[in-house]
């Protein structure tokens, strides 16, 4: 009987184990092997043929958060619509594999806040917004409301100033 109650507890260790593990390979979103010059250099150059800002997401396949965020945008159908519309996404690794400072320094540093961080980059590469995600977070996951209002309000239509100008 102790034996079978072994054996029991031995499968359930080696079950659980293969389900965390899977899990694990299924979530690999960031590359920490990404030339993260070259991937923001691409994101630009179809930014501007497109007329849009680039939403750079920071984190790393280690991160929960991250992978929490990246999934509730991509799979919500509007929030994904509202991302494409205005925005070239980039994955940018954080990783003890890849920490990439070299380039996260020319955008301030933007690791400070926790990941995943958001970085929102005008059509030339530049730094327009850094937003800890901290702010659009909501009990175990992420608000739905508060990621479309981001969205919305870092958009090209958002800043461009002639939006903005009164009507003669």
């Amino acid at each position: 009987m102790v034996k079978i109650k072994n054996q029991i507890v031995l499968l359930l260790i080696l079950a659980s184990s293969a389900l965390v593990f899977g899990q694990n390979q299924e979530v690999l979103i960031y590359n920490p092997n990404a030339d993260a010059f070259a991937q923001i250099a691409e994101a630009a150059k179809k930014a501007k043929a497109e007329n849009k800002h680039i939403l750079v997401q920071v984190g790393g396949n280690w991160c929960s958060w991250c992978i929490r965020l990246h999934k509730f945008y991509s799979e919500d159908t509007q929030l994904d619509s509202a991302l494409k519309a205005n925005y070239v996404p980039v994955l940018l690794n954080y990783s003890k594999e890849n920490k990439n400072e070299a380039i996260l320094a020319t955008f301030g540093f933007p690791q400070r806040f926790g990941f995943p961080v958001l970085l929102i980059l005008d059509s030339n590469g530049n730094r327009i917004h850094t937003q800890s995600s901290v702010y659009l977070e909501e009990g175990k996951g992420y608000n739905k409301d508060k990621l479309l209002g981001f969205f919305r309000d870092w958009s090209p239509a958002a800043l461009n100033p002639d939006n903005y100008q009164k009507k003669k």
